[in-house]
């Protein structure tokens, strides 16, 4: 795990100084060796954090003719399958044992078709130094960040935005679109990034660039192909492949620890690995700490844990890091938790392994029930009709009244994934005048909604969420929170073989009206105990609601939404009646308050501090 920068361009300033300037910015992604390559067109900087073939698999790698370079960021996991091929059909002679050197040989003999041969997490660039070319590309479900910006005849590209703050070119602002759409997901959830004018390399991507057309292919794009099978049949499959991908993910040449939560995703990946080391956090309120239960599997299966609880003070003593870890604002209130985290196993280990991916990949969260009973609402009941029922039943709360509100429009236009923070009107309510736009959150999600016709409302909502959560919110965090302290996290259920079999999964076999992942539980029931199988998904709960209840945290909001620069954004007149209302028990604004203030940490970072 590593990261790098670069850009492609002239200019009058010193081209390695610039370089190793970017590169030095993320320099916690790679604490274990530097390198850069520059010459008249490309400066490349890479960052490494040493897992495979420690001594040799230095970046910039260059070609044994020297016409290639490669800047390269994650694991292959089947590099020594695709070496084998490569010595048996093609005669290739390897220099090293690293995944890396696969990659650039690949490339070599196969060219673009190269990403979609690779079963792994990857960000890399390959400049060929004959053409001045560039060929790079980002991994299927987008497990590793590619940012890019073109600015004044200059192509900036790397594993994070922060990394283009040094080279010259760079400008910066606030996109206001992005503003908006963030303050609807908790994420940004668009191709360009709100940083006006970069964007994200698409997961399942690849892209081309001879120095003036940055060209993007898709070579992976997920979709559903569901097969006629019986539950136990699929069970067992989905047991068999993730066992698979679970021993692709331990090769490593340091020890590879996991992380551990009370929930079946990350006791599974843990209890097939058999770490020598696991890792949990909770907080210091009740019913908000699984890390106790994380022991316990671990002193039935002989693990060891370490566990630590998170108090208030240093929840929000670190949020100031995470925004700026995180390139973009990013309001999912799990990311504090998984710094502190991160933090923990960074002492001890290199490597970790995670449970993300398995609600996209097998129906896990809560917002998937309802879906069949949901379409049949709606198939007999007219879309005028649902509204006026909404309307009637107002801010009415009652687990039965919130089918009628959940399913009073129809999925396109009302489901955006597992965050829905605002809706477009209070967004642009809450913003000043010239920060509103006119782009609505439906014009985020419509274009995968496309894709998805003719598929079953349950279906629908996974794809979106493959497209849009999954990338820019849960694997965004892992990443970001992993990385600021130099730790390789790895998700085995997001692989593609895992997929393969996923994908074929029917409705009925990825949930019933009682529980989430109803045949993924199944595949688990020959590994974990009972308890484990069934229990509920929580993620990483924070008390964030109970602690702005207290004067001592709202005040910390209140003091930020006075500064001139919360002005310049938000109506803050609004803001901080939310909090009073919150703060008197009210109402429950704390999302909509964490959202808001998330970005000013973002912007007082990357727009203050850094001025």
């Amino acid at each position: 795990m590593c990261g790098f920068a670069g850009y492609f361009g002239t200019g009058d300033y010193d081209r390695e100084q610039v370089v190793k300037a970017m590169s030095e910015r993320i320099k916690h992604r790679g604490p274990d060796a530097d390198g850069i390559f520059v010459d008249d067109q490309v400066a490349l900087g890479f960052r490494r954090l040493s897992i495979i073939d420690l001594d040799l698999g230095i970046q910039p790698m260059h070609s044994a003719d020297d016409r290639y370079v490669i800047c390269f960021n994650g694991e292959i996991y089947n590099f020594k399958d695709i070496r084998k091929k490569l010595i048996e059909r093609h005669g290739a002679v390897f220099r090293t044992n690293s995944d890396t050197e696969v990659l650039l040989q690949t490339y070599i003999y196969y060219g673009e078709r190269t990403a979609s041969l690779l079963r792994g997490m990857f960000a890399f660039v390959i400049y060929d130094r004959e053409k001045h070319t560039l060929y790079g590309a980002r991994d299927a479900f987008g497990i590793k960040p590619f940012y890019y910006a073109k600015m004044d005849n200059t192509l900036l590209f790397g594993s994070e935005i922060k990394a283009f703050l040094p080279h010259p070119a760079f400008t910066k602002a606030v996109n206001k679109e992005a503003l908006k759409m963030y303050l609807i997901f908790q994420y940004s959830p668009m191709e360009e990034t709100i940083f006006e004018n970069v964007y994200k390399l698409q997961p399942g991507n690849y892209f081309t660039y001879d120095g003036k057309d940055f060209v993007t292919t898709t070579y992976f794009n997920p979709g559903y192909r569901p097969q006629d099978r019986t539950v136990e049949e699929t069970a067992s499959g989905i047991l068999e492949e993730v066992k698979k991908s679970v021993e692709y993910h331990l090769i490593a040449d340091v020890e590879v620890g996991s992380f551990l939560s009370g929930g079946v995703d990350s006791s599974f990946i843990a209890t097939l690995a058999r770490p020598d080391k696991t890792y949990s956090v909770g907080f210091e309120v009740d019913d908000f700490d699984e890390s106790l239960d994380a022991k316990a599997l671990c002193d039935q299966l002989g693990m060891k844990n370490r566990r630590r609880e998170i108090t208030a003070d240093e929840f929000f003593s670190a949020l100031p890091a995470v925004q700026y870890q995180s390139d973009e604002p990013h309001a999912n209130l799990s990311a504090v938790p998984l710094y502190f985290l991160s933090q923990m196993a960074a002492e001890d280990v290199k490597v970790v392994l995670s449970g993300e991916g398995a609600d996209e990949f097998f129906g896990g969260y809560e917002t998937y029930h309802g879906s069949r009973s949901g379409d049949i609402y709606k198939k007999l009941t007219p879309k005028k009709l649902r509204k006026k029922i909404k309307e009637e039943i107002g801010d009415k709360e009652h687990r039965g009244l919130n089918f009628f509100k959940r399913n009073a429009l129809d999925l396109e236009d009302a489901y955006i994934g597992q965050a829905f923070i605002m809706d477009n009107e209070e967004a642009n309510s809450l913003l000043q005048e010239k920060y509103r736009s006119d782009l609505t959150y439906q014009d985020v999600t419509r274009p995968y909604y496309k894709m998805a016709e003719g598929m079953d409302e349950l279906h629908k909502k996974m794809f979106l969420d493959m497209h849009l959560w999954l990338p820019n919110d849960i694997l965004l965090k892992a990443d970001k929170m992993t990385m600021a302290h130099s730790l390789e996290l790895r998700v085995p259920y997001l692989d593609r073989k895992v997929w393969d079999y996923a994908k074929t999964m029917t409705s009925d076999q990825l949930l019933d009206d009682h529980q989430t992942k109803t045949t993924f539980r199944k595949s688990t029931e020959s590994v974990l105990p009972e308890d484990w199988v069934k229990r509920k998904k929580k993620g990483f709960p924070v008390p964030i609601r109970q602690w702005l209840w207290e004067e001592k945290y709202a005040s910390q909001f209140r003091e930020m939404f006075d500064q001139p620069f919360a002005r310049e954004f938000f109506d803050t007149d609004m803001l901080k009646q939310w909090l009073k209302e919150h703060q008197e028990k009210k109402a429950n604004h704390q999302r909509k308050l964490y959202t808001v203030y998330s970005f000013l940490l973002w912007y007082k970072a990357y727009f203050i501090n850094e001025a």
